[in-house]
């Protein structure tokens, strides 16, 4: 059974995990190519867009994918629309792993907005010292308030975009440490934290470390994305494909098609 996962997420790496070595499946992972070194992984792996939804239509045709898991991160709403109607097209089945996302709690002082644009606005005009815990396309959006002194910490360096003039980059990948975050949050003298919602664990202890600090945090909402079937995490992603296995018909391949 080939099976197309449309990775970039902890969530991926662990189902890529799960599917190495298992005889039942083929699987091929996909990445977006944003982070110029990705995590090695156990599958193998392809890397940059399809082309849009016609390109992923005839991507997916021409690799007689039987079942596709989209496992993207959830701002990467595009990706998801593209497999939603690919996979309707070509009558597919299609699951969604949706991460939950984080929850306001006692204490969090939290400023909500609708995108990156908006969190530089919400940041005001008095200068403040600023962290941004977001993808490097986003940073872009902060060249609009050069007021502010910016830390930045990305994966990768940022590349050929607009920045505001006074930022510094602190390049590391996630999981994070809550104690450690506090520390480096109060030694830069943090006066907000930039997120996008992103929920899950790895990246949480900023979020709890800001609270502990009484940080105010700019949050970016999440854009609507829309999904197959939803699943809440990799082995229930393993337990869809194993039900998908035992209800096709053994005659039945789409290699024949």
């Amino acid at each position: 059974m080939r099976i197309l996962i449309l990775g970039g997420t902890t969530e991926a790496s662990e189902l890529a995990r799960l599917l190495a070595g298992d005889d039942r499946f083929e699987p091929m992972l996909s990445l977006a190519g944003r982070t110029v070194s990705p995590k090695p992984q156990p599958l193998p792996t392809r890397i940059g867009g399809f082309g849009g939804i016609a390109g992923l239509e005839a991507w997916l045709r021409d690799h007689a994918v039987d079942a596709v898991i989209d496992a993207t991160h959830p701002y990467a709403d595009q990706m998801s629309r593209h497999a939603v109607a690919a996979c309707q097209t070509l009558a597919l089945p299609l699951a969604s792993i949706r991460r939950a996302a984080w929850l306001r709690r006692d204490g969090d002082r939290w400023i909500e907005v609708s995108s990156a644009e908006a969190g530089a606005a919400a940041l005001g005009a008095t200068a403040a010292r600023v962290f941004l815990s977001l993808g490097r396309l986003e940073l872009a959006a902060f060249a609009a308030a050069p007021q502010h002194h910016y830390i930045a910490r990305t994966i990768d360096p940022p590349g050929d975009i607009a920045l505001p003039p006074d930022i510094r980059f602190v390049f590391d990948r996630g999981p994070f440490d809550e104690a450690k975050e506090a520390a480096f949050l109060a030694q830069e003298r943090i006066g907000f934290v930039v997120s996008k919602n992103s929920g899950g664990a790895a990246t949480y202890p900023k979020i709890a470390a800001a609270r502990r600090l009484n940080i105010p945090v700019v949050m970016i909402a999440r854009p609507d994305k829309p999904h197959g079937v939803a699943l809440d995490s990799a082995d229930a992603a393993m337990l869809w494909l194993e039900a998908l296995l035992a209800h096709r018909p053994p005659s039945t391949s789409r290699r024949s098609v």
